[in-house]
């Protein structure tokens, strides 16, 4: 049985009858095409890359999971539409707190058709992506059993300046994030989630490495999705932090040069998320709180 994913934070969604993704019990996630040139490139690009020797296998693994494309029923009962079938990134988390974030000063290719790039660079003027090199998109931040998730509204995280940039990086690792602006996050997962050997800075910087030398593609409108799970850390168990790129209906050939777009925006990512773990206000926890177990 298929349903809407209930832990997507960005684009279109498939509820009130709109076309929009669609998950299963198996852990696929379906993203319908769409319906101009970008579905068709996005489907060229997930094959292409799928079969591309060339890339490491430590930097695929940043890359949904990619099984075809198949015909189904589409969300807002048009009949049959082509999906994408990939890999469900949260599938198997119990409560996920999730970002997404929109690399690159530019989020068009230049040979995009005059009104999208019209249409693309109000968008970044107007949002952080010129000033930051990146934005935020959409994002979730599980709070408890009994407060749920701090998930803004879109049009609130349009208005997103640089400080509230800073302010919901340092919630989404902290234990009392919520819509409460006058609540100072503790920052109580930062070190755990943000730092060490398999933390989120450390598997951006490895991709960072990956794109200083890489000239096979260049991503506009490309994603980064972080990922953590604190219902996870507080059982004790692994902390669950994944770093995946999503989002690929603008992604071009290289053509032998770096990619300076998505790399200056990445750089800018890593140096705001170092911030927030050097910053005196921020708890140092070393390692996943393991919970008690009652006698």
């Amino acid at each position: 049985m298929m349903k809407a994913s209930p832990h997507q934070v960005a684009g279109h969604q498939a509820l009130d009858g709109k076309l929009g993704p669609l998950i299963d019990a198996a852990g696929h996630f379906y993203k319908p095409l769409q319906g101009d040139e970008r579905g068709l490139k996005e489907a060229a690009f997930y094959t292409a890359f799928s079969s591309n020797k060339s890339i490491p296998d430590h930097i695929r693994k940043f890359f949904p999971i990619f099984h075809g494309t198949q015909l189904l029923e589409a969300s807002d009962g048009s009949g049959m539409h082509p999906h994408l079938v990939l890999q469900d990134l949260v599938s198997s988390r119990l409560s996920p707190s999730i970002m997404d974030i929109k690399v690159g000063s530019r989020t068009w290719p230049l040979q995009a058709p005059e009104d999208y790039i019209d249409k693309c660079l109000r968008k970044d003027r107007e949002s952080t992506s010129l000033s930051l090199g990146f934005r935020i998109s959409g994002l979730q931040v599980y709070g408890s059993k009994e407060s749920g998730y701090w998930k803004p509204d879109k049009k609130t995280i349009k208005r997103f300046s640089a400080e509230d940039v800073r302010l919901v990086l340092r919630k989404f690792v902290s234990s009392n994030a919520s819509a409460d602006s006058g609540l100072d996050p503790d920052c109580c997962f930062a070190s755990i989630v943000y730092g060490g050997s398999d933390g989120i800075l450390a598997q951006l910087l490895e991709l960072k490495a990956w794109f200083e030398e890489q000239t096979t593609y260049h991503f506009y409108s490309c994603s980064v999705l972080l990922i953590h799970d604190k219902e996870l850390v507080l059982e004790g168990r692994s902390c669950g932090v994944e770093v995946k790129l999503i989002d690929f209906a603008h992604a071009v050939e290289g053509n032998g040069v770096i990619d300076h777009n998505f790399l200056g925006g990445l750089c800018s990512l890593i140096k705001f998320l170092s911030e927030v773990l050097e910053a005196p206000k921020c708890c140092t926890i070393k390692a996943c709180p393991q919970v008690e177990e009652e006698p």
